[in-house]
């Protein structure tokens, strides 16, 4: 009987030959004091959790300054709610990464591939805990004097396009991801979340909180990715707050972006709450987004494919979306459209816009919907089922300063009403527009 459980257990040795741990960084002697850079002491911790089989990097009790950081394979970053993880003011600690795997670095918006936090072709990673990224943003930004201010933010990057950091976490290649808990604040004018052609992500319960006056401040960006969700969030982006697209241009193949759920959040944006779409993007389908609040926001949701070569930021695939639902949406507070879906009438590779239902959208606005359809590739079966929009009077809505003055910058004639041409199978359901 011995001689067996002595085999049973060399088997078992065989079986899982490392056993995972878990890390407090301070054991490895960090400091926590927010003013000596700790980098070294967290990337050798996440490497020894994951060369053991995974585990947990533990940043706990104080602030700890870093540059970029790489989660590997089975380690969960967790950020407990007594810590910050602060990023460095200094942005030559940002610099692009020469050792990149899954996409070719010339081909992403901005040519850029720095970040704060990264992964690349890892599996089974998370970021946890109720604690705060805080990425330093204040370094990268400057206001804009008032005689040069023209509409649009109110502050400006201070270095210029090539050495701005784009992103702070960026996910490239992954599977099975999970971020939850976390607050990311004080974003560098750049995207808080990029999910590259990732698989099996989920967020949840995260709060994302830019300054809505620094420029491209997106929320969570997924794009060329599968099987997403995104619930109970709360997202003030300065820029989109969630973006859907399929820009494979960086990627060795086309890769669609499909089964994304975005649910029970609330959003608030400089721009759109929700996006689909850019230039030249490839296949987006069956996504849902339900149960959602969006207030204080320039627009609503929309599928925006202007013209490509605007900010290295385009694709090169004929652009299709298909089998999209938005249900039990509230929009208040929206500064321009609540529905804007629009097609540059040329240089576009654009193939159609098919079977999107909105359903119990209500929506106080001050412009109407707007649907611009080409003549060549007109939009199909847009269905709308017990929705109301409602265009009110600037005067009906208190704005803060910052959205006084930009609406000051475009001119209170910009009121536009409803306009839709180009749609096959339209339906309308009990659905009213007040005007």
């Amino acid at each position: 009987m011995k001689r067996i459980a002595i085999l049973a257990l060399a088997f078992s040795l065989l079986a899982f030959p490392a056993q995972a741990k878990d890390i407090n960084v301070k054991s490895l002697g960090a400091k926590a004091d927010g003013k000596t850079k700790v980098t070294k002491s967290i990337q050798k911790a996440i490497n020894a959790v994951s060369a053991a089989g995974g585990g947990r990097v533990t940043l706990s009790g104080g602030t700890f300054l870093s540059g970029p950081i790489e989660i590997k394979s089975g380690v969960e970053l967790f950020i407990d709610a007594d810590a910050v993880l602060l990023a460095s003011p200094d942005i030559n600690d940002f610099p692009d990464r020469t050792d990149a795997r899954h996409y070719n670095s010339d081909n992403l918006p901005r040519k850029r591939n720095a970040a704060f936090i990264f992964a690349d072709e890892a599996e089974n990673i998370a970021i946890g805990g109720r604690g705060t990224i805080d990425c330093n943003g204040q370094h990268h930004v400057t206001r804009i004097p008032d005689e040069e201010y023209t509409g649009g933010w109110t502050f400006r990057r201070i270095h210029p396009t090539e050495k701005t950091l784009p992103r702070v976490v960026f996910f490239a290649g992954c599977r099975n991801v999970s971020v939850t808990d976390v607050t990311m604040v004080n974003q560098p004018a750049g995207w808080s979340y990029w999910i590259h052609d990732c698989d099996y992500v989920v967020f949840d319960r995260c709060k994302i909180l830019s300054d809505m006056q620094y420029p491209n401040n997106d929320g969570i960006h997924i794009n060329c990715s599968r099987d997403v969700t995104v619930s109970n969030c709360f997202i003030e982006a300065g820029d989109d707050a969630i973006i859907v697209r399929a820009n494979s241009r960086s990627l060795k193949e086309p890769k669609s972006c499909e089964r994304v759920l975005v649910t029970n959040c609330t959003l608030k944006s400089w721009a759109y709450a929700i996006r689909l779409g850019w230039s030249n993007d490839g296949v987006m389908r069956n996504c849902i987004f339900s149960n959602l609040t969006i207030t204080h926001s320039w627009l609503g949701i929309g599928m925006d494919f202007p013209r490509a070569g605007y900010n290295n930021d385009f694709g090169q695939e004929y652009s299709y979306i298909e089998d999209i639902l938005f249900s039990n949406i509230i929009m208040d507070y929206i500064y321009e459209c609540p529905i804007h879906m629009y097609v540059a009438p040329e240089d576009v590779l654009f193939k159609g816009i098919r079977n999107i239902r909105f359903t119990d959208i209500h929506a106080r606005s001050l412009c109407g919907i707007e649907i611009f359809s080409p003549e060549d590739h007109p939009f199909e079966n847009l269905v709308f089922t017990n929705c109301s929009f409602t265009k009110v009077a600037p005067s009906e809505f208190t704005l803060d300063e910052d959205t006084q003055k930009r609406r000051d910058a475009m001119g209170e004639g910009d009121c536009r009403g409803s306009h839709i041409e180009n749609v096959g199978g339209l339906v309308f359901n009990n659905t009213v527009f007040e005007e």
